[in-house]
């Protein structure tokens, strides 16, 4: 039995995305890559049969179920699954449109709930396989300024722990990947939203959003390095189901931790004056 494994990446167009697939491309697995556009995957044609890129709507159940398909299709199996597409969104919570909500849910939420629900017939037949969701350190630890976003991305840690829960009898495991700062196009206004109505009361939130515009080129995180901590993730008998990736989401995992800790203490007396007298 190869070690070579089928992964089954979306939105690999471009940032992390684009460096796992690469990589793994490079270590001689087979890669399924979904984008809205399949243009950007020239480069990585080279790889001929052990790269398939597929253009898939992932908000329609339709298309990738057909992207799972062709997928098996054309290399007999489907091992690990990264959900990796998402976009910030920025913005107070008053400022933003039932539309820019919505449509930040249906790409950084329910497109994960989609992928996974079409994935899984073909993980359960084989009683065998992996699923990565990439939340966000924000899904543990939220920052200003980005309240609908951090929303989405807890909503994906919250669904990925359970599901390692329910799909570990079956053999599927499910790790939760919540990254810090790294060094892709993510920054840029191509992978960021921003509301559109602005409310003057909310303009201290900016100097976040700016932060965010300004740090380009600056990030801790290498994404040339991802695919070999997946590679160590699949490989381990007791996968993390939570995996905080970079030094700085590390960091601040532990800080919340630590203030989490704090305040539960404090107010224990209070959690526990709801229970009947023992």
């Amino acid at each position: 039995m190869t070690n070579t494994k089928v992964w089954y990446i979306t939105g690999a167009s471009k940032g992390m995305g684009f460096s796992i697939a690469k990589q793994l491309l490079m270590k001689g697995h087979c890669v399924a890559a979904t984008s809205r556009s399949i243009g950007a995957f020239d480069p990585l044609l080279q790889y001929g049969e052990k790269f398939l890129p597929l253009e898939a709507d992932l908000k329609d159940e339709n298309s990738i179920a057909q992207s799972m398909k062709n997928t098996y299709d054309q290399f007999g199996q489907l091992d690990i699954i990264i959900n990796n597409a998402g976009y910030g969104l920025g913005g107070a919570l008053e400022e933003l449109s039932s539309d820019e909500i919505n449509e930040n849910f249906e790409v950084n939420f329910f497109a994960v709930v989609k992928v996974i629900q079409q994935a899984l017939p073909y993980l359960r037949k084989q009683r065998s396989g992996h699923i990565i969701n990439i939340s966000s350190i924000a899904g543990f630890a939220p920052g200003l300024g980005w309240s609908m976003y951090c929303a989405a991305k807890f909503a994906v840690s919250g669904l990925s722990e359970a599901l390692a829960n329910d799909l570990k009898p079956l053999g599927i495991n499910v790790t939760n990947v919540l990254p810090g700062w790294f060094r892709t196009n993510f920054a840029n206004t191509d992978s960021i939203a921003y509301n559109k109505n602005r409310i003057e009361d909310y303009n201290y939130l900016r100097e976040y959003h700016d932060k965010m515009n300004n740090m380009s080129g600056t990030q801790l995180g290498d994404p040339e390095k991802i695919a070999d901590v997946f590679l160590k993730l699949i490989n381990s008998n007791s996968p993390a189901i939570n995996l905080f990736l970079g030094s700085d989401s590390f960091t601040r995992a532990k800080s919340k931790i630590e203030q989490l800790n704090e305040e539960i203490n404090i107010w224990k007396d209070l959690s526990f004056s709801t229970d009947f007298p023992s």
